[in-house]
């Protein structure tokens, strides 16, 4: 089990006494459309760090509370309200965060989906990992200068902004913070893992299975799910570019999963019927791991 708890725990004892361890786009801003890059649209606050009246306050976050996140100390609360400079509103379809280039600010994802991607010189893009509420985006670009990958929005967005600039005093004031924030690191290097295991030995089937039983259990933690059904933001075509396969492939493939009766997915809205059997044709269960760290 990837628990956050043992690692925290295994982490303290071995610092010893942690608490001295010290180590194209529309861009439109309360005044209106400042630039435009592109088809969709982003929305800044006034980048005034001392005024959080424009945004959502740490103290009234959404995300606070829910079981599968862990709770901030005062302390830590306190520091992450003056970490977070402003929010970013983010419409579908639009990159905020693309391959190549040079990023000030890591995100945490407030409301809505996103999706990592890398593109080939031909255009074919091959969809790395999904992005829900209180997952971190950005932080490869903030901690090596340049993103090896973009970020593009999957429905509308809104994100937390925090500056790099500010990384260092987390990591020096605040070793907690900084374990939360490796951990995250751990996290994403976990998921990517188990996607590289779907593309090279997978089959077609458990590739599908296992990517749906994944993206429903995840969004379950975030709270997304109701009544056992979700409405999935992303298309067939997202799936072919996440599974590695084809568009054809992919249809052919989902009507092969829809026929096991284990899932049922019409307009977009997917439940799962019988998770043993989605399980068993996945080949591996996706376990809910709680809690876990956010910023």
């Amino acid at each position: 089990m990837f628990s956050y708890e043992l690692f925290w725990a295994a982490f303290k004892k071995d610092v010893g006494d942690w608490k001295f361890f010290v180590p194209r786009v529309a861009i439109r801003t309360n005044w209106g459309i400042i630039g435009r890059l592109g088809g969709a649209a982003m929305i800044i606050g006034n980048h005034r760090s001392n005024n959080h009246n424009h945004y959502t306050p740490c103290e009234q976050c959404p995300l606070r509370g829910r079981s599968c996140l862990r709770e901030f100390n005062a302390e830590e609360l306190a520091f992450v309200r003056e970490f977070k400079v402003d929010e970013l509103h983010v419409e579908p379809g639009a990159s905020f965060l693309r391959e190549g280039a040079r990023s000030e600010q890591l995100y945490t994802v407030l409301t809505g989906w996103a999706f990592r991607y890398k593109m080939l010189d031909d255009g074919r893009r091959q969809i790395l990992n999904y992005a829900l509420p209180a997952d971190m985006v950005g932080l490869q670009g903030a901690l090596m200068h340049e993103m090896e990958h973009s970020v593009e929005a999957l429905t509308p967005l809104v994100l937390c902004v925090f500056p790099r600039s500010k990384l260092w005093d987390l990591y020096t004031r605040f070793p907690s913070l900084a374990f939360d924030l490796t951990w995250l690191a751990a996290r994403e290097e976990q998921l990517i893992d188990e996607h590289l295991v779907s593309l090279g030995r997978r089959t077609a089937l458990e590739r599908a299975a296992f990517l749906l039983l994944h993206l429903f259990t995840r969004a379950d933690e975030s709270g997304l799910v109701k009544n056992g059904s979700i409405q999935f933001p992303f298309t067939q075509q997202h799936l072919a570019d996440t599974l590695g396969m084809s568009l054809v492939h992919t249809n052919k493939t989902l009507k092969r999963l829809f026929l096991t009766k284990a899932v049922r997915w019409k307009d977009r809205v997917f439940e799962i019927v019988d998770r043993a059997a989605l399980v068993a044709i996945a080949g591996n269960d996706v376990p809910k791991r709680r809690p876990r760290p956010f910023i």
